[in-house]
């Protein structure tokens, strides 16, 4: 009975059908294989999407700590500036006031003091001399080759104003933009 079945159809078809069968097992197998590699390809692309998801947060966050630095680096520069500024004006207007009593007060000296000049007999002393003829110069009285009181008070309101104006910009190059002040230890 099996040499009627074992004819060379027979044989064919058994050689057909075992070698499908191995094809059948060695896509089994390959499907297999790609299976797990696709499990495997998934999770490493699921571990990189959360790698990259993570690293964006990180990003994002060390953005936003580094943004509000900057503000309060910038308020901090604008503060001390500021507060330079206002030094600065106080002590310029507290030395044009004191320039201005100082020369309000020189002056009155002046004129209190310009009336005795002028009567040498007031004072009871006897009076003193002249040049004489042979110096060949005119008399000159002191002072006359200054500056009037007012274009002296206006130089040095202008000095005052420079000085300050130097303060000024020595300050402000000392304020250090890019970093945190230092802590204050009591």
């Amino acid at each position: 009975m099996i040499l009627r079945l074992l004819n060379w159809q027979g044989i064919a078809g058994l050689a057909a059908s075992i070698a499908l069968l191995g094809l059948l097992v060695a896509q089994a197998i390959d499907a297999r294989h790609w299976h797990k590699s696709s499990d495997r390809f998934e999770q490493l692309y699921t571990t990189g999407q959360l790698a990259l998801a993570n690293s964006a947060a990180a990003y994002r966050a060390a953005t936003d700590t580094a943004r509000a630095e900057d503000r309060a680096n910038a308020a901090r520069v604008t503060a001390e500036q500021h507060a330079i500024n206002e030094r600065t004006e106080h002590d310029f207007q507290t030395r044009l006031a004191d320039a201005r009593a100082t020369a309000a007060r020189l002056a009155a000296e002046r004129l209190r003091a310009s009336p005795a000049a002028a009567d040498p007999g007031s004072r009871g002393t006897a009076p003193v001399p002249g040049l004489s003829a042979a110096s060949g110069s005119a008399p000159q009285a002191a002072g006359d080759d200054r500056l009037s009181d007012s274009a002296a008070l206006t130089a040095t309101e202008q000095a005052i104003q420079l000085d300050e104006l130097i303060a000024w910009v020595r300050k402000q190059a000392a304020v250090e933009p890019n970093t945190a002040p230092e802590p204050v230890h009591p």
